[in-house]
């Protein structure tokens, strides 16, 4: 892992994610623990992505989503399915961008710092997972390229973490 010697500041957004997908992938595809990949990916995520104030995971687990590792603040434990950002992305197996999350109905308030989020589903093999969760203090912050490279992510988790576990 080479997260410490790269130098952030002088990294276009895409190559901050292509480093961000390079590292994920080294660092989860040789570790069979969901929390331990989960926990490690929190820490890439936020280290990579600027201008967050969270990032972690919702894991399904019957007819709803239960926090997962994160990074950031105390969080809502659990979301019922089509209930919030993180709900709708999981029922809808869709990516949700919200650019003002105070204009979102139905928005849950875990962080009041939170302004706008990103929801990202993990699916594979056609079942849901969980969802990558990210949020901003910054309204409008999430763009078509987050979604690009966190859709991405989405794919190396399903493809290499033991989601049965």
């Amino acid at each position: 892992m080479v997260l410490l010697d790269l130098n952030l500041k002088n990294m276009s957004q895409k190559e901050k994610y292509k480093n961000l997908l390079d590292t994920l992938e080294s660092i989860v595809k040789n570790e069979s623990n969901l929390i331990t990949n989960l926990s490690n990916a929190s820490a890439v995520l936020n280290f990579f992505i600027d201008k967050i104030n969270w990032c972690g995971f919702y894991l399904v687990k019957d007819d709803e989503l239960i926090l997962g590792p994160f990074q950031g603040m105390p969080a809502c434990t659990k979301i019922k399915m089509g209930k919030g950002v993180c709900g709708k992305a999981a029922k809808e197996k869709s990516t949700v961008i919200v650019d003002n999350v105070h204009e979102f109905e139905g928005h849950i308030a875990c962080d009041s710092a939170s302004n706008s989020e990103i929801v990202v589903p993990i699916i594979k093999d056609k079942k849901l997972y969980g969802v990558i969760d990210i949020d901003s203090p910054y309204i409008g912050r999430f763009t078509d390229l987050d979604k690009l490279y966190l859709e991405k992510c989405s794919n190396i988790l399903s493809t290499y973490l033991n989601w049965e576990n």
